[in-house]
């Protein structure tokens, strides 16, 4: 937990507890998310090739996971750990221009 602690710099642990949490609850939470958007596009696994489906369901799954991760870390306490988490990500994606601040 120490060196979680380290690399994360958090202070205790419940926020690294907190922290896995978020993880964990966003991910069922983009894919419950993406269910009902992939089925209002018009994409279900009946009709839909699952070499077609997967790639594109994912594809969905990925920008949702993005965009709630702060918010469900807000929920528990941590969203400057994942804003901070978002801008560095999305920065190693080519995307940090979003997040530049102009002088």
């Amino acid at each position: 937990m120490e060196k979680l602690r380290q690399r994360w710099g958090v202070k205790n642990n419940w926020s690294i507890i907190a922290i896995i949490l978020v993880f964990s609850i966003n991910g069922s939470f983009a894919t419950w998310v993406a269910k009902p958007l992939t089925s209002f596009i018009g994409l279900s696994q009946e009709t839909t090739n699952p070499w077609v489906f997967w790639p594109l369901r994912i594809m969905l799954i990925f920008p949702i996971y993005q965009a709630t991760l702060p918010l469900v870390g807000w929920v528990f306490g941590q969203f400057k750990f994942f804003w901070a988490f978002e801008k560095k990500f999305l920065g190693r994606l080519g995307l940090g221009f979003l997040f530049k601040k102009e002088n």
